[in-house]
């Protein structure tokens, strides 16, 4: 019982340093960006999101189109699969407003681009097709959110 006791005065103490080094950590900061409500980096997140959403979906017909035969498809599976993976962490990175933005969108962008070029590979398949559009959209995104964010 004694043990319950120390261990929610502890969780509590915890969570007590926790928000004080994340407010003090504001301070040690000369300048402070709120970018949580600046529409081109919530532009950015969407079309990290759509985009992540979109080459999930291509990897998974990646995968079908790989099972019935198409080894071709191997190389846009794991492609498609490691766009996703950046394009989610990209977006949750870029919604938040985190320092990393500018280092993230740039990965994204890069990914994107190669994710692209893959896919377009495949102009009569509508699934490459549109991860293809949607990885150009956010590539473009990106871009335009870095260049916006060495500007400030």
């Amino acid at each position: 019982m004694n043990t319950r006791k120390i261990g929610g005065f502890g969780r509590a103490a915890l969570a007590l340093v926790g928000v004080m080094a994340f407010a003090q950590q504001g301070q040690t900061q000369e300048k402070v960006h709120h970018t949580e409500h600046n529409p081109m980096m919530q532009e950015c997140a969407k079309a990290c999101s759509d985009c992540q959403r979109a080459c999930d979906a291509c990897a998974t017909h990646c995968a079908h189109m790989l099972h019935e035969g198409a080894k071709k498809h191997l190389t846009t599976l794991m492609t498609c699969q490691d766009c996703a993976t950046v394009c989610s962490a990209a977006a949750q990175i870029v919604a938040r407003g985190g320092p990393h933005s500018v280092l993230i969108c740039e990965c994204c962008a890069k990914a994107c681009d190669l994710c692209g070029t893959v896919c377009e590979k495949f102009p009569d398949d509508e699934h490459m097709k549109a991860c293809a559009e949607e990885c150009r959209k956010c590539e473009k995104a990106c871009k335009a959110m870095v260049r916006h964010m060495a500007s400030n």
